[in-house]
């Protein structure tokens, strides 16, 4: 606990005292149904333990995941106190995969106890003990009375609802003291991301709870595990095949690094500044990771391209141009048959596409370019020009934004570059760090200096390859309105390109006029 900032050791403390206000009152209730409690903490906890401490020369079960279904059948046996009391082991003993270890699950256990207490606390409410049949203390036997569907379905729906909400808040409030972000940032997550799945699992517990009270009693409620273990298989499944969706992208931008090294970060960036944009256009859930893939491949093509024109040194020829050009069609060609990509496809076939038509390879015009591939053209010109290159230093973020302000409406959407404009001056531009050479630090020069760090006596310089010029490999900077260092790790990306010359011209000619800030490449 004392290596952790102040705001949150006061947020476990305080998550801590509520589980125990909750907790308390079942300890001293002569109502309390015991045998009840008892048996679904044992139950809960022991899915648990499976789970997080395997027997030796065991395997855990594919899927086995968290049974949180029957902590929400236990809000709608028991009393408030009683459905805390269960929650609590089986929280504490949630697998964890980060340290300290001791201090998440004490959290966790809080956290479920107190959410537990609320569920119930509105399942009761809402009459939801009457409509399930008998007393809410009730812990096994015949009812009352027989369940009353569809009367019963609105207090479990809205018990699962309140769980899920009070979960939501308490990691919302311990993400914002651990990282400093404001409110809004922490529980900026759409609802649907965690009302979904609480909803499901609050539908499985009524159906456990409903069993639990009819005539079949205990035996019949603990079948009802087997298909909550079936759901917990399936969604398993589905977060393998999001690990090798993962897997195969990085597997793709590491290729590229093969082939051209010096520009290692750019891919990733670009994703980063796409993804800016696209949450301060409104885009959220899917179609946000969407923009981030695309961010991330729209290089990909260059994989086509010959290793020696990506690291050529000197201008290239107009037939070398010419063949580098073609590296949109090429990567579209490439990820055609992953399915999975699905609309970043058409970004990395036209993120070169400008809107007044002069752009490659089709010279589409205005709305006729995709609306990622409109997303990622921004995001790719503010990182080549916030990145060291051979010809140029990195310049700063406002000198960028200006650039990309003057070139809206020629090269870019206008709406693209103010969604950035406003997304950075809101979070800052904060680069991850993909190596230790890599390393990003850009702020606004001092009177009298040149934009961009200066290169010491004997630094290293790179030429300028086909693909647009890289980076120095040691030392070099990068976009950004201050330090990287506090960045999280990511993917270890790579090449780039930045803004298209016009034809013919030599790989280091000088930018034109309308030429966005960092010097015509690929």
């Amino acid at each position: 606990m004392r290596e952790l900032p102040p705001a949150v050791r006061g947020c476990v403390l305080c998550a801590v005292l509520a589980a125990v206000v909750c907790a308390a009152p079942a300890l001293t209730d002569s109502a309390t149904p015991w045998a009840a409690v008892l048996l679904l903490a044992a139950l809960y906890l022991g899915c648990e333990l499976v789970r997080a401490l395997p027997l030796p020369g065991t395997r855990v079960p594919e899927g086995l995941g968290s049974f949180l279904p029957v902590v929400l059948a236990a809000v709608c046996l028991l009393p408030p106190a009683a459905a805390a009391l269960v929650a609590l082991p089986g929280g504490f003993a949630g697998a964890v995969a980060q340290p300290p270890a001791t201090v998440r699950r004490v959290w966790h256990g809080a956290q479920q106890a107190t959410a537990a207490w609320a569920a119930a606390q509105v399942f009761g409410l809402l009459g939801g003990p009457a409509a399930l049949g008998g007393g809410p203390t009730a812990g096994s036997g015949a009812p009352a009375a027989l369940a009353d569907f569809p009367a019963v379905l609105l207090p479990a729906t809205a018990a699962a609802v309140a769980f899920g909400l009070v979960t939501t808040v308490l990691d919302g409030a311990v993400l914002a003291a651990a990282e400093g972000r404001t409110a809004s940032a922490a529980w900026r997550e759409p609802p649907v991301r965690w009302l979904a799945p609480h909803c499901v699992h609050g539908l499985a517990g009524l159906m456990m709870a409903v069993m639990w009270r009819s005539p079949y009693g205990i035996p019949a409620a603990l079948l009802v595990l087997l298909p909550m273990y079936v759901s917990c298989w399936v969604f398993a499944q589905y977060h393998r095949e999001s690990a090798a969706h993962r897997a195969t992208i990085r597997a793709l931008v590491q290729a590229v690094d093969i082939k051209d090294r010096y520009t290692r970060g750019h891919s990733e960036r670009v994703g980063q500044a796409s993804t800016l944009i696209a949450r301060e256009l409104g885009m959220a859930g899917d179609r946000l990771e969407v923009v981030r893939i695309a961010g991330i491949l729209h290089d990909v093509g260059k994989l086509g391209v010959p290793t020696r024109l990506l690291r050529k040194d000197g201008p290239l020829t107009p037939q070398e141009r010419r063949t580098i050009e073609l590296h949109p069609e090429y990567g579209h060609e490439m990820v055609r048959g992953i399915g999975f990509l699905g609309e970043a496809r058409s970004a990395i076939l036209h993120h070169h596409e400008r809107v007044d038509g002069s752009g490659y390879p089709y010279g589409l015009r205005g709305e006729q370019i995709p609306e990622l591939a409109r997303v990622v053209a921004v995001a790719d010109a503010f990182d080549a020009m916030t990145s060291t290159r051979s010809y140029s230093r990195a310049r700063p973020v406002p000198t960028a934004l200006s650039e990309l302000q003057r070139c809206a409406g020629s090269h870019f959407d206008p709406a693209m570059v103010r969604a950035l404009t406003d997304a950075i001056g809101r979070h800052g531009w904060h680069p991850v760090v993909t190596s230790d050479e890599d390393l990003q630090v850009i702020s606004d020069p001092a009177p009298g200096e040149p934009p961009g760090p200066r290169p010491g006596p004997g630094a290293p310089t790179r030429r300028r390859g086909p693909d647009g010029p890289g980076p120095a490999p040691h030392g070099r900077p990068a976009g950004a309105g201050g330090p990287t260092a506090a960045g999280t790790a990511a993917l270890r990306v790579l090449p780039a390109q930045d803004g298209k010359a016009p034809p013919g011209r030599g790989a280091d000619a000088a930018p034109g006029p309308d030429e966005p800030g960092a010097r015509g490449v690929r």
